[in-house]
Order: C-alpha cells, then structure tokens, then sequence
C-alpha cells in the first residue's frame, strides 16, 4: 500500500494536539477535512489510530506505532528534500550593486522559491555582466540596456521590468533638501556628484543625457562601485547626486523626487536564450508578476523624460 505523507502529517499533529480543532488549526484545513482523512487514512490501514468521542481524543495502540514510525518518515521526506536541495546547481543572479531595484527583486525571488539555491552577484554594471552572460556563468542580470554603446548578442534576451522614477540624494542641510520635489531644472543651480563605475557605461550615459538635455553640470567626477561608496562622497563634498528615492539611506542623507519632467531609469531583465534553464524561466515568471502588481511599467501621469533610445523602445501602449 502507498502510503500518503499528507495524511501521515495530518496524524501526527493530531496525535500532538489531541484535539481536532487546534490540530487542524495547525495544518489550515477545515476540522471536517482532517476527521475525513484520519477516517480515510484508518479505512486504508485497517486498523483505529484514535479513540474519540465527544470530550476527549485519544491514540490506540496501533495509533502509537503509527505515529511514531511516522515522524520519522516525515523527517526523512524532509531531509530529502534538503540533500536534493543542495544538488542543484545554484540560480546565479546579477544584482549589480546593493541597494538598487536588482536587490529587490532578487529578494523577492528567495522568498517565493525557498528551497531554491540562489548565488547573488555584483558585477556593479550590465556591461560587466555580458561577458558571463554569454560564456553560462551567469543565469541572470539587469540594467538599461541602451547606452551601452553596442547591440546586445544576439543570444541575450531581454524583459521590460521597471520603468524607475530618479531623484536626487542631498545632504539633510542643502538648499535643495528644504523642498518636497525639486524642479529637475533647479539642479542647474546645483552642480552635481556623478560618481558611476567603469562598469556600468549605461548608467554614466543615462547622467551624460540627462545632464545635457536639461542644463546640468557637473562639480566632481568620480569612479567608485556601489551606492555606499555615491552616498559617502554625498556626505563628505556636499553635492548633490542622481539616485533612487526609494533606497536606504545614512544619517545625513535625505532623497528628494525630481519633477518636471520626472526622469525615468528603464530596468530590463537579461538572459542568455541558450543556457535558460527551466528555473530560470519560472525567475522572469516570478519577476513579472512582482512587476505587474507593483505597477512598475506604468508611466507617471506627470511629464516624463527618458533618453531618446529608450523612449524610442517603448510599446504604442506606452
């Protein structure tokens, strides 16, 4: 006879409860759902498990041997599904950097598939990231894919995943931190921290345009990787910089929203076509769906801006 792990389960927390309705309180089922499959589950056997009548619940003999040769099962299935767990070759994702919209959802995905190993990587820019893309090394990446100043491989796809609004990072005393929303036309009274990473040319391409379209200039240039190290700079110069408004930020910081036009950053998910994997199909799966409820493809009602390449590559719906 096969043997259910359910309905093991089902009597092995019966038997800890010694009640039906705080034992099926545990498990989530309905009370009339676990009397039925204890009755199943005793009909299979043929054998009685539990005394019960109207006061109290209580194991037989046979009850006992079962359950306690059934805890062990359970723990076996389990630890069997731990052992396989770690067979599998891991989910290699690019995050870029910490703090960015990657991490997000690079933390969502861990939290929907758990039994999945994941490996997270900072290659601290798309560009960086092509390489190993293309040779299987890594099963996932994300970042704007215009400005890179090349086509991507043929073999690379990508995924719209975030159309994300861009404020600027200000020291909690600067004139610009007194306001809600700043004007993206007031920071040319305000030159500003481009602080990008040799790695990330798409990024340094998306400031060079937005500085261009809209009179902005620069007071410092820096390389540096992470958004630790933009924040730190922001701190000890005192400029202003392009960032998130939704990241999290040191005491001394503040983040302000850019309006007029609200400037937009377009994130896309990267893979390699020839090396996808089931499980990465269920990632962009799962990545879409947290895209879609959270909205992220939908332009602000605001005016907007994008680079010209990117604008030129959304779909008529937007």
């Amino acid at each position: 006879m096969d043997l259910d792990l359910r309905q093991a389960r089902y009597a092995v927390t019966l038997a800890e409860e010694l009640h039906y309705g705080r034992a099926a309180a545990r498990l989530t089922i309905a009370q009339q759902t676990l009397s039925a499959q204890i009755t199943t589950l005793e009909k299979r056997l043929g054998v009685q498990l539990f005394h019960r009548d109207r006061r109290r619940v209580a194991l037989t003999p046979a009850g006992e041997v079962f359950t306690t040769r059934a805890r062990r099962l359970l723990g076996d299935a389990r630890q069997l599904v731990d052992d396989l767990a770690r067979t599998r070759t891991p989910v290699r994702v690019d995050v870029l950097t910490e703090g960015l919209t990657p991490s997000v959802l690079a933390q969502h995905l861990r939290a929907q598939t758990p039994c999945l190993p994941f490996e997270v990587i900072h290659t601290q820019g798309l560009d960086a990231a092509l390489p190993r893309l293309l040779s299987g090394d890594l099963d996932l990446s994300f970042g704007r894919v215009h400005g890179l100043g090349r086509e991507l491989p043929a073999p690379l796809a990508t995924m719209p995943v975030r159309l994300e609004p861009i404020g600027v990072i200000v020291p909690a005393g600067h004139p610009l931190a007194a306001h809600d929303e700043v004007p993206l036309t007031a920071l040319a009274e305000h030159p500003l921290l481009v602080q990008t990473a040799d790695e990330a040319p798409e990024w340094r391409d998306w400031i060079d345009q937005a500085m261009a379209a809209f009179g902005l200039r620069s007071a410092l240039r820096v390389r540096g990787h992470g958004r630790a190290a933009v924040h730190a700079t922001v701190q000890a110069r005192g400029y202003p910089a392009f960032g998130p408004t939704t990241e999290q930020l040191p005491d001394g910081l503040t983040a302000r929203p850019l309006t007029g036009p609200v400037p937009l950053y377009p994130w896309h998910a990267v893979w390699n076509t020839t090396t996808a994997t089931a499980t990465t199909n269920r990632a962009l799966e799962i990545i879409h769906a947290y895209a879609q409820t959270h909205r992220w493809h939908r332009l602000p009602d605001a005016p907007w801006w994008l680079p010209e390449a990117d604008r030129a590559a959304l779909s008529p719906r937007k």
